[in-house]
């Protein structure tokens, strides 16, 4: 063996390492990738028979949201409740400053007696009008009455005054008395109908001072509404989420000072593909279980299905395309429930929502409803 040999002799040994190195490696990987695709599997088709003829989604608990807002302008003067607090329906929030509203409230009842004064006013001045009217309706008579004497005794002078019995001058006087007694039975009728027309005047003047009453009646209620609108109240049973503004701060009508969330109205929102959103109706069963608490299972019943996709193109050509359509679905939770265990709700939590598809089959074991203590 010659000295060029030697090192050709010294490689194969290190070729040979080097191959069954990579074959090593290559094995290494295609077990890996294997059990890759075995895990996927038994991820797949492994537990058909524990969550067969289920479908779910994650999604988050929310509940409805309430904002307390003041209903007229004006300065928040105190804030009762603190964040996080349960309140009750009905239970006074906070309290807005009344000092101008306490004033023209009592502007308001000096006017509602004003008024009042004036219907009392007009009264008096209708009941004087009808004593006028009767004093008119007298004098008419009376002139009447005249006129009827004066005409007879002008006819007695003309007799007699025809005869030679008396002076044509005493016929031709009691003639003007009978012309004048027409007038004075005219101006006693005008007067009559004057004294009639101011008769309507003051039942005009009285409807319109009981008007003015009204009027100012509604302007006091209005306000006195205002002064016990300014006491904020809870409109349902609930939790303060937070502060919107704080005392001292002025704001306008409308202007929000605290928000809510009504407890007795809590749901979860989540998503479903098409394929699955159709078979599911309202009032379907659902069962809830939260990231915080694994341990618990919530009964729920689906209350809401969109009606209209998210997630998915303008405009859908194919059926793959078709398959990546997504509707909202709402499980809402019993208010009873709730009810029961108000100081351990909580809103924002994730959690998973599972649905049977058929309903005549059982509830898999880990979704059975368990008692939350």
């Amino acid at each position: 063996m010659t000295e060029e040999s030697k090192p050709e002799a010294k490689a194969e040994p290190k070729k040979t390492v080097a191959k069954q190195q990579k074959k090593w490696l290559i094995t290494v990987v295609v077990v890996l990738i294997l059990g890759g695709l075995g895990v996927a599997a038994w991820q797949i088709f492994g537990r058909d028979d524990k969550d067969k003829d289920l479908v779910s989604g994650n999604g988050r608990i929310e509940a409805v949201e309430i904002d307390v807002a003041a209903k007229t302008p004006g300065r928040i003067k105190d804030i009762l409740v603190r964040e996080g607090e349960l309140v009750t329906t009905g239970q006074v929030l906070a309290l807005m400053d009344t000092e101008v509203l306490e004033a023209q409230h009592r502007q308001a009842n000096a006017q509602l007696k004003q008024a009042q004064s004036a219907v009392e006013t007009a009264r008096s001045q209708s009941v004087q009008r009808g004593s006028e009217k009767e004093a008119a309706t007298a004098q008419v008579r009376l002139r009447e009455a005249e006129l009827g004497v004066a005409q007879k005794r002008s006819i007695r002078s003309f007799t007699l005054a025809s005869e030679g019995a008396t002076s044509q001058q005493e016929a031709d006087d009691d003639s003007a008395r009978v012309q004048s007694a027409v007038a004075s039975v005219s101006v006693a009728r005008a007067q009559l109908a004057a004294a009639g027309a101011a008769i309507v005047t003051a039942q005009a003047e009285i409807t319109g001072a009981k008007s003015a009453v009204e009027a100012a009646r509604a302007t006091v209620e209005r306000i006195q509404a205002d002064i016990q609108d300014s006491a904020l109240k809870s409109p349902r049973e609930g939790r303060v989420q937070y502060r919107v503004a704080q005392p001292g701060e002025v704001v306008g009508a409308g202007g929000r000072v605290l928000n809510m969330v009504d407890l007795s109205d809590v749901y979860m929102t989540f998503f479903l593909p098409t394929a699955v959103v159709g078979q599911i109706a309202l009032g379907t069963e659902v069962r809830l279980i939260l990231d915080a608490a694994p341990q618990y299972v919530v009964p729920a019943k689906v209350s809401f299905v969109a009606d209209v996709a998210q997630f998915t193109p303008k405009t859908v050509e194919t059926a793959s395309e078709r398959q990546k359509l997504m509707f909202r679905v709402r499980a809402q939770i019993p208010p009873e429930l709730l009810r029961k265990h108000i100081t351990q709700v909580k809103t924002g939590l994730p959690g998973m929502a599972y649905i049977r598809l058929d309903s005549t089959a059982q509830w898999p074991a880990h979704l059975q409803v368990k008692p939350i203590s």
